[in-house]
């Protein structure tokens, strides 16, 4: 057996530890990573950090979140820690109109309101929160209990009002009085030093504003003796205020008899009788509406009273002219 050498055995070590040296290190099973499906801006970015996107789907997504670029999220509020402004402008009649009911319903079908309202944290309430617009949107989830998708911004008195009024004017419904109680909220508030510096902030009409302020002022009885305030339109303003400077006892005394009619007379009608002059009759007629009669066959017939000419007007449509001697005998036994 030859004989190793001491050169020999140092040489062997040397090449056994660069074989060793080249050996793969063992390590531990690779566990699968699962990757959740995402949406949102924030998925889009992790997948532009990816090394395999390419340069044309990364542009694409690019024009995707541009989209997103000043918007503000919407989050799900508990109703009830929702509250009115000070300066709300919904008159509580207006929840119990046609169009608040058909919204109502078109939220309970949809599960909640589909476009989002805006609220500001509460000032004095921690927690909760104060309606910059959206009053009916949030009205209605309150009824059906459901939460109630919102905008969170935080904004001060006059950023809240004008935020307001503008959401409002742009979506056309709200009603002359209203719009007027807003208007009178604000003054009072100190919110604007006067109506001029109230219009040129909102960049409305200062005549406009000044009639809308005006119908807020009209006196209760006057106001009571519309079938509903919301009744009253903006160009009756001056004829009003006109008719209560130069004759007060006489407009209150017509108001006040008009609020015990029944049926209560149009709004229109209530207009004319407070605005008409002196000679008009102090005994107030009745001012009926229309009665409308349906008969068989679409015959249907309309009477109403002329208050002008103190008579009565009747309008048969659909009837054959063989029942005119018919009509005839029914009218001519009523006034013999």
């Amino acid at each position: 057996m030859k004989k190793i050498s001491t050169k020999d055995r140092a040489m062997l070590a040397s090449r056994s530890s660069a074989v060793d040296l080249a050996q793969p290190v063992s390590a531990a099973p690779a566990v699968p990573v699962r990757h959740e499906p995402k949406t949102g801006p924030g998925s889009m970015l992790a997948f532009m950090d990816r090394k395999d996107a390419t340069a044309q789907e990364n542009k694409r997504l690019k024009v995707e979140l541009s989209k997103w670029d000043g918007s503000i999220p919407g989050v799900k509020l508990d109703p009830k820690l929702v509250h009115s402004s000070r300066f709300a402008n919904r008159n509580p009649r207006s929840f119990e109109s046609k169009k608040f009911a058909e919204l109502k319903m078109e939220m309970e079908s949809a599960g909640g309101n589909v476009q989002a309202i805006k609220v500001r944290p509460f000032p004095e309430r921690p927690g909760e929160y104060e309606i910059v617009f959206g009053h009916r949107r949030h009205r209605c989830c309150l009824e059906l209990d459901l939460e109630v998708l919102a905008i969170i911004e935080d904004l001060t008195d006059v950023q809240l009002f004008e935020q307001m009024d503008r959401e409002n004017r742009q979506r056309a419904d709200l009603r002359p009085f209203e719009q007027g109680v807003m208007y009178k909220k604000a003054l009072d508030e100190g919110l604007f030093p006067s109506a001029r510096k109230l219009s040129e902030s909102l960049g409305v009409d200062l005549g406009g504003v000044g009639k809308y302020i005006s119908l807020a002022k009209l006196p209760l009885d006057v106001l009571n003796a519309f079938p509903s305030p919301l009744d009253l339109q903006q160009r009756w303003a001056t004829d009003l205020n006109h008719a209560i400077q130069a004759n007060p006892d006489m407009v209150l005394t017509r108001a006040k008899e008009l609020q015990k009619l029944e049926p209560r007379p149009l709004a229109a009608q209530v207009f004319k009788k407070l605005t008409e002059g002196e000679g008009g009759s102090s005994e107030l007629p009745p001012l009926e509406r229309p009665v409308v009669i349906k008969g068989r066959g679409g015959q249907t017939g309309e009477i109403s009273f002329n208050n002008k000419k103190k008579s009565f007007e009747i309008s048969l449509n659909g009837v054959d002219e063989r029942h005119l001697s018919a009509i005839k005998k029914v009218i001519q036994d009523f006034i013999s």
